[in-house]
């Protein structure tokens, strides 16, 4: 991850994930808080694959950055659009627009999360750790290593 935009993207997720994760904790135990989540089985189920998806997302995963694209959707898709034509209908109570907002807010994240993995040019470019490649791929060094092996002559008494 060496651009920005991947930095930004995957600090929005923690922190999205996180708050989300405060939300739940609080909801559970009966404090309001910003945003109410629509069934609290399934959103403790998407906070630990989040949490995971975010892990491997950093490390460049296509497939973790799909996961999350999905579960995301199939969660917070169904009920965003609940919400929002709600909000057209003007039949939303005026409690739920927070809810509406933090929905957006996780449609946009993942649907930013899979281009950028996609458009990614280093991933592509270099599937390779650059840190170990000189060793596994260098042949000079592995002459110049037998060369200096050979010549240790040590005297015996």
């Amino acid at each position: 991850m060496k651009n920005f935009s991947s930095w930004l993207i995957a600090i929005f997720a923690f922190m999205f994930w996180a708050f989300r994760l405060v939300g739940t904790a609080l909801n559970s135990v009966g404090i309001d808080f910003m945003f109410v989540p629509s069934n609290m089985t399934m959103e403790i189920v998407l906070l630990f694959i989040t949490f995971i998806c975010i892990c491997f997302m950093v490390k460049r995963k296509l497939l973790a950055a799909v996961i999350y694209l999905v579960c995301h959707f199939a969660y917070y898709g169904p009920t965003f659009i609940e919400h929002f034509m709600g909000i057209i209908n003007q039949t939303l109570p005026m409690e739920m627009y927070m809810t509406t907002l933090f929905e957006m807010f996780a449609l946009v994240l993942a649907i930013a999360a899979v281009f950028d993995v996609l458009l990614d040019k280093n991933r592509k470019a270099h599937p390779t750790d650059k840190k170990t490649d000189w060793f596994y791929t260098n042949k000079d060094y592995d002459r110049k290593l037998d060369e200096r092996a050979d010549k240790n002559n040590y005297r015996t008494l």
